[in-house]
């Protein structure tokens, strides 16, 4: 589980260091930085797929995406971007930074400048695992001394994805499959053009696709080799007296919705924007596999009022296996959860001088963090 995280220099994010527990509510007003925050989280994802760097890219660049308030020593004066995370058993920090000029036209494309990973909370020069400056890793040995890897690194590739391998870095290698179990929903689509409208051939699917094509397939699987009686329970909830079948027809499945007092199932192309929504997060919330890390981003979105009682309750009952980041405006959204989570941290984001920090936390309450050497 990640205990916190950590970033510098990322839009708002001028200098924050976040605790996190099992169940996590960030909030705040329009513009205070929680959708920043809920990007570091999937920006720290990618460096485990080598896509940070084309992260960064589709955000408009390094250039875009630096901190441009008060505090910077100059317009012209170049600023790192350094991002991590610390778990109780392991922990990844990077810093990316400015290219040195060059002929190549990719000369905006930003470098992966160090990189670190260790074991524990805390990165100390006792807790490191593995490290990199520039082009260069070094690896720690089964002695407890260190070794160079005999291969330069690019300055786009990051080590997790070029070392990382069951001889040479077996620690790199647990912590680079556990940073791609995270799963992010910021984009469920539900309009009348989604692919999970349309009938889709089915297969088993252990987690929900990013956009939710294949939701009658996710929903399929639960019924069959998850947990089953727990999405009976949670349509029910939402939709009293109703319940989901999956329709095969020729190896393509269909969702139906049968409705208390109906005498047909609705098809997806009749349902509303609301109730697929609702039908989508359930799929990724009562996955058969999972993940080590779940993000919703303002899952309340295009959600009648009633619909949120039963999504809070759903996202309390899902914390129990899983750690949850839930990124919300709405504060019945907030009040549910924290009336069903055994266990709920709240992280509030306001901004001051064009900063974002955590209200009511201070220095002393900032969880301990060290970024890497270069």
């Amino acid at each position: 589980m990640l205990t916190t995280l950590a970033v510098e220099n990322y839009r708002s994010l001028r200098a924050l260091r976040v605790r996190l527990d099992r169940l996590n509510v960030i909030t705040g007003a329009n513009g205070s930085g929680k959708s920043s925050l809920y990007r570091v989280l999937r920006l720290l994802a990618d460096f485990a797929r080598n896509g940070a760097v084309a992260g960064l890219a589709r955000e408009g660049g390094l250039d875009s995406t630096l901190f441009a308030g008060p505090g910077r020593s100059g317009p012209n004066v170049p600023l790192a971007l350094k991002l991590g995370f610390a778990a109780h058993d392991f922990g990844y920090a990077a810093e990316l930074g400015v290219p040195i000029p060059g002929k190549s036209m990719f000369n905006r494309d930003p470098e992966i400048k160090s990189e670190a990973a260790w074991a524990g909370p805390v990165l100390r020069p006792s807790t490191a695992l593995a490290e990199r400056g520039g082009p260069v890793v070094r690896l720690r040995g089964e002695g407890g001394g260190w070794g160079a890897v005999p291969l330069t690194i690019k300055p786009f590739d990051s080590m997790l994805s070029e070392i990382a391998d069951p001889q040479r870095a077996p620690d790199l290698l647990v912590l680079r499959e556990r940073m791609r179990s995270w799963r992010f929903y910021d984009h469920l689509r539900t309009d009348s053009a989604a692919p999970a409208r349309a009938s889709q051939v089915g297969t088993r699917t252990m987690a929900l696709a990013h956009d939710g094509a294949d939701m009658a397939a996710a929903l399929q699987t639960i019924l069959e080799i998850g947990d089953a009686t727990a999405l009976a329970e949670t349509i029910d909830h939402a939709f009293p007296g109703s319940r989901i079948e999956i329709v095969n027809r020729e190896g393509r499945f269909e969702l139906q919705l049968h409705q208390h007092k109906l005498f047909r199932a609705l098809g997806t192309a009749e349902l509303s924007d609301g109730t697929m929504r609702y039908l989508l997060l359930a799929a990724a919330l009562l996955s058969p596999r999972p993940p080590e890390l779940l993000v919703l981003n303002e899952p309340e979105t295009s959600l009648h009022p009633e619909l949120l009682s039963p999504l809070g309750r759903l996202i309390a009952k899902t914390a129990e296996d899983t750690q949850i980041v839930v990124v919300t405006h709405s504060e019945e959204l907030i009040g549910v959860i924290d009336e069903y989570a055994a266990r709920l941290r709240m992280i509030e984001l306001v901004k001051r001088e064009g900063a974002t920090t955590v209200a009511g936390q201070s220095r002393l309450d900032e969880p301990p963090w060290y970024w890497p050497d270069r």
